[in-house]
């Protein structure tokens, strides 16, 4: 199993900057893929940025440029780097990592931007 635990939200100021932080335990070698999504309050829950145990990432045309998502040596630990924040990247953020076919998410930590 893996277990994912999201921290570093809060309240912002628009252009100001946050970095979130999600610590996995549990079968960390075994993961295939990393990710952070978040979800707005009347909008579906979206992909933000992705990346691989190769190290490849990909991010949504939204936050490309002002997210960057990244990890610590021992692959425990993954930050997402946001600055020039927008009311628009108000939403729960959630800490996602893929292992062969099974899913696994973190509980979710609040980001909100006041214009």
């Amino acid at each position: 199993q893996v277990q994912l635990v999201e921290s570093g939200g809060g309240l912002v100021q628009a252009g100001g900057s946050l970095r979130l932080s999600c610590a996995a335990s549990g079968s960390i070698p075994s993961i295939d893929r990393m990710g952070w999504y978040r979800q707005a309050p009347g909008k579906q829950r979206e992909l933000v940025a992705t990346i691989t145990s190769g190290g490849n990432t990909n991010y949504a045309d939204s936050v490309k440029g002002r997210f960057t998502l990244r990890r610590d040596s021992a692959k425990t630990t993954m930050y997402l780097q946001m600055n020039d924040l927008k009311p628009e990247d108000t939403a729960v953020y959630y800490c996602h990592a893929k292992r062969s076919n099974y899913n696994y998410w973190g509980q979710g930590t609040q980001v909100t931007v006041s214009s």
